[in-house]
């Protein structure tokens, strides 16, 4: 098998910047890829995190004005990524996160800091490190779909183009004014191209112009095809179906490995899972909540956004408490739904807690402690927490969207007499239908032995990038193998 280069052009990367799952995919598929004959090197921007962790960086290229300033490509290792490292200073030296600053606003050049990542795609691609030649660019989300623009519009023969969608309600938006200092041509701001409902679409650019789109799931792609799921974008992508594929994410095993995860309190496997309750009584003590190995414990770890259903939570709350169970939070986001799960947590002391922002080890400690896992998005491409949750014995209750559908096996009398129930599922997706899976769930929590099984087919899921990655690569294969276009 030949080896192919790939030059993936992402604005995050696990473990050296993370606010979601794009992280997470960012890192751990090249590792995946490499057994398939495929080598991925990924350019991300100089974040002060991302400079520290580099190993040895050595100087590619330098430009003395890159939107608004002097920078410098550099390449290296962190963390057993092969990396090119955008270093600009003016445009990512700076506290607060990747996007926003610690009050949560969008950084003012977000237009210009990420356009600047995806020149610099764009250029690599067709060579600027010397030497470096890669046969295919793989854009993921806003952030780098520019790249898929300026190769379009470069007038040189190109590699071919992948554009990966992790959530598309991300679209990068900006002024059409912007066009010429971006260093797009006016031909560009067309339906054709950038423009999007008068401004200049990120996101939109990369699914016009790149050779093939893909998306997180195969229920996730049909759902923006859609009107209620396309988010402005489903005719570009009823268009374009034919070049249109998902792919579901996986989890790095190494990572998420319960048997050997050094963030949980106590190991375990499969075969150990009477465990379990070792961290559950962890959890419990971390939360506040009261010490009782036998009340169901349902642990929720995500953004609390109107997306995520955390707002029907908070309405289904007096039938959880009403079957007896307890509830542990952890994640930040919207003002008004961290308020109220606070509140929540304040009125049923022992029952509700919370702890606000991310905290990876605590991540990993709900899943490992948790009876059961809640995922009642509104909308999920894939979603990576109920993968985690199933590799850990931590039964997901999700609703039936996008990924989530696509990897939870609902525990219905037939799949459960078949064997094969790996969690609850719940649509359409309201509080009512959340108050029925919590009450099938506690149902289920009664029996024991139903339980035990249910976990056990969960944690026998194959939810390892092995799959995914094989399909990435015949993809890639595919694509380069045509003209580019």
């Amino acid at each position: 098998m030949t080896a192919i280069e790939v030059l993936a052009v992402a604005s995050e990367i696990y473990p050296l910047i993370k606010t979601g799952g794009l992280a997470d995919v960012a890192g751990a598929l090249p590792g995946a890829l490499r057994p398939h004959g495929v080598k991925v090197r990924t350019l991300v921007p100089g974040y002060p995190a991302v400079r520290r962790a580099l190993k040895r960086p050595q100087p590619v290229h330098a430009w003395d004005d890159l939107f608004g300033g002097p920078a410098q490509l550099l390449e290296g290792m962190a963390a057993r990524l092969s990396l090119f490292v955008l270093d600009a200073p003016h445009l990512f030296d700076r506290p607060g996160g990747p996007y926003a600053d610690a009050q949560g606003r969008d950084w003012g050049d977000n237009a210009q800091r990420f356009a600047a990542l995806a020149r610099v795609g764009a250029d690599l691609g067709q060579g600027l490190a010397g030497g470096y030649a890669p046969a295919l660019v793989h854009a993921h989300d806003w952030q780098a779909g520019l790249a898929c623009a300026y190769l379009h519009y470069g007038g040189h023969p190109r590699p071919a183009t992948v554009m990966t969608v992790h959530n598309l309600a991300f679209q990068g938006q900006f002024d059409r004014r912007l066009l010429a200092s971006l260093g797009l041509p006016p031909s560009s701001f067309s339906p054709d191209g950038v423009e999007y409902y008068g401004s200049i679409g990120y996101l939109k650019a990369g699914l016009r112009l790149a050779d093939w789109i893909t998306t997180v799931s195969p229920t996730y792609a049909a759902e923006i095809c859609t009107p209620e799921g396309g988010m402005g974008l489903d005719g570009l992508l009823r268009g374009r179906a034919d070049r249109l594929s998902g792919i579901l994410n996986g989890v790095d095993l190494n990572v998420w490995n319960p048997a050997a995860d050094p963030l949980i309190d106590t190991p375990f496997d499969a075969e150990h899972l009477d465990l379990r309750g070792l961290n559950k009584a962890a959890l419990q003590t971390r939360f506040g909540l009261d010490p009782d190995p036998d009340a169901l414990l349902l642990g929720l770890v995500s953004r609390l956004s109107w997306q995520k259903g955390v707002d029907l939570l908070l309405g289904a709350l007096p039938v959880l408490l009403a079957e007896g169970a307890q509830l542990a939070v952890l994640g930040s986001g919207e003002a008004n739904l961290e308020a109220g799960v606070a509140a929540a947590a304040a009125a049923h002391p022992g029952r509700v807690g919370c702890v606000f922002g991310y905290d990876e080890a605590l991540a990993h400690g709900v899943q490992a402690g948790a009876d059961a896992l809640l995922v009642p998005s509104r909308f999920e491409p894939c979603g990576l927490t109920q993968l985690c949750a199933l590799r850990y014995g931590a039964v997901p209750l999700v609703a039936r969207v996008g990924g989530l559908g696509d990897t939870v096996i609902d525990a219905s009398p037939m799949a459960i007499a078949a064997g094969a129930a790996t969690g609850v599922q719940f649509s359409p997706v309201n509080t009512p239908m959340l108050e029925s899976a919590l009450r099938r769930t506690a149902g289920l929590y009664a029996d024991r032995t139903a339980w035990r099984r249910i976990q056990a087919n969960g944690m026998a899921s194959d939810v390892s990038w092995r799959t995914p990655a094989r399909l990435y690569a015949d993809l890639f294969r595919s694509l380069i193998a045509e003209p580019a276009g």
